[in-house]
């Protein structure tokens, strides 16, 4: 009888940790703001690439990655719906040291920069659409 109830609770424990991964899975928050601390930045130089004119939408993929590929296209299409941002692609693997500075634990994981390349914002795992032009309405306004 006691394995039963081990075994119920097991269940519901991991039922809990799933739909708390599942929420948090590419939601965009705030990126390790706070009060008086310096935004930590981007340079075109880390980049390898020039950032755009109001904001840049960097996206830290791997080789297999298949939600990798659903994250650039959604960050293509508003790159392109939405003059003076850009998307930058980087693969994980070939940028360790940004890797491992930003703490990127997984792929996709995407930064949200403004003009001058401060990290505003950062998801870890798939994100929406709207949560990313969200984002940036709140960057560029």
């Amino acid at each position: 009888m006691t394995g039963m109830y081990v075994a119920a609770a097991a269940l519901v424990l991991a039922m809990a940790l799933g739909l708390v991964w599942r929420r948090r899975n590419g939601a965009l928050r705030e990126h390790g703001r706070r009060e008086g601390a310096d935004v930590e930045r981007l340079s075109t130089t880390e980049l390898g690439a020039s950032l755009g004119e109001k904001a840049t939408l960097v996206q830290f993929s791997s080789a297999f990655c298949a939600p990798c590929r659903a994250t650039r296209r959604i960050l293509t299409d508003v790159a392109g719906m939405i003059d003076g941002v850009a998307h930058v692609e980087l693969d994980a693997e070939a940028h360790l040291d940004l890797v491992r500075r930003l703490n990127v634990l997984r792929t996709p994981t995407v930064f949200v920069l403004d003009a001058g390349g401060g990290i505003v914002r950062r998801a870890s795992g798939l994100p929406r659409k709207a949560d990313i032009i969200a984002a940036l309405g709140e960057t560029v306004a």
